[in-house]
C-alpha cells in the first residue's frame, strides 16, 4: 500500500465522506466549493489523478467525477472515519430485547439478527458453523439508491438462498490487514471484493463472534457507501454481544 501525502489524505476523506452522503461520483469542482481544501480545482484534479492511478479512486462511467474503490473505502475506515458508538441506552435496550433467548441458541441468533436490520436499517446475516444462516430486514435495501437496479437487488436476493456463497468469501476473506487493529478486526468487503458484477455496488461488513461451542459471524449487507461511522460500531456491538450472553 502506497504511502499518501497528507494533502491527498484529506482529499480520500472528503471523497469517500461526499460519496457516502449522495451516493454520486465526486468531481474536483465540488470539492473546491465544498471543502476548505486551500488549493485549486486544478491541484485537486492532479490529486485525484494520483490517487486513481495509486487504486484508492476510480472513474465514474456516468460523468467525470471519482468514486473510492474498495481499497479506498477500506483506507477510509480502518485510518480516516471518527467512529460513533451505540448509546449506552440503545445497547441496553438491544439487549433486553433478547435477553430471554440466552439459553436458546438459535433463537437467539436469530433475535439478534433481527435486531440489527432493525438498528442498521440494512440486510442482517448471520451464520453458524454448522452451516447455517439467517437473514433479516431485506425490504430496507429498497430505501438506498443502490438498489433501485433490479439486477442489483435481485442478485443480493437470490444469494440469500445460497448458503455456500457466504461461506466461501468468508473464508476467502480471512483477515483484512488493512483492516486491523490492537484490538478488534472488522471484515469489510467492498464491490470488487465480492466477486460477480452485479454486486459491485455493496458493502458487506461482519464480524465473527464465539459463544460457547457456537461460532460464526454477524454482519449486514447495503451499498458500498454505507454509513461506516455507525454500522462498523454497531455491528461490532451486537457480535460481541452473541459472545457474551448466550448461556
Amino acid at each position: 500500500m502506497a504511502d499518501l501525502t497528507q494533502r491527498q489524505i484529506k482529499i480520500l476523506k472528503c471523497i469517500a465522506e461526499e460519496f457516502i452522503e449522495t451516493a454520486e461520483p465526486v468531481g474536483s469542482e465540488n470539492l473546491e466549493r465544498k471543502y476548505n481544501l486551500g488549493i485549486s480545482s486544478a491541484t485537486i484534479r492532479n490529486e485525484m489523478a494520483a490517487l486513481t492511478q495509486l487504486g484508492y479512486l476510480k472513474k465514474s462511467h456516468l460523468s467525470a467525477g471519482r468514486c473510492p474503490t474498495s481499497m479506498g473505502l477500506k483506507y477510509y475506515v480502518r485510518h480516516l472515519m471518527t467512529p460513533k458508538s451505540m448509546s449506552v441506552s440503545d445497547e441496553i435496550g438491544v439487549k433486553e430485547k433478547v435477553w430471554d433467548y440466552r439459553n436458546e441458541f438459535e433463537r437467539l441468533l436469530k433475535e439478534v439478527t433481527r435486531e440489527l436490520a432493525a438498528k442498521t436499517r440494512s440486510l442482517a446475516i448471520s451464520t453458524t458453523d454448522q452451516g447455517a444462516i439467517y437473514s433479516y430486514g431485506a425490504s430496507n435495501l429498497l430505501e438506498e439508491p443502490e438498489f433501485y437496479n433490479i439486477d442489483v437487488t435481485k442478485t443480493v436476493l437470490s444469494l440469500l438462498d445460497n448458503p455456500a456463497f457466504w461461506f466461501e468469501i468468508i473464508s476467502k476473506a480471512g483477515v483484512d490487514p488493512a483492516l486491523a487493529s490492537s484490538a478488534e478486526i472488522i471484515h469489510l468487503l467492498v464491490g470488487e471484493d465480492l466477486g460477480m458484477e452485479h454486486l459491485e455496488p455493496c458493502g458487506f461488513i461482519y464480524q465473527t463472534y464465539q459463544s460457547g461451542p457456537h461460532r460464526g459471524i454477524v454482519g449486514i449487507i447495503g451499498p458500498a457507501r454505507i454509513h461506516y461511522q455507525t454500522i462498523v460500531p454497531t455491528v461490532d456491538y451486537f457480535a460481541e454481544l452473541l459472545s457474551t450472553i448466550s448461556g
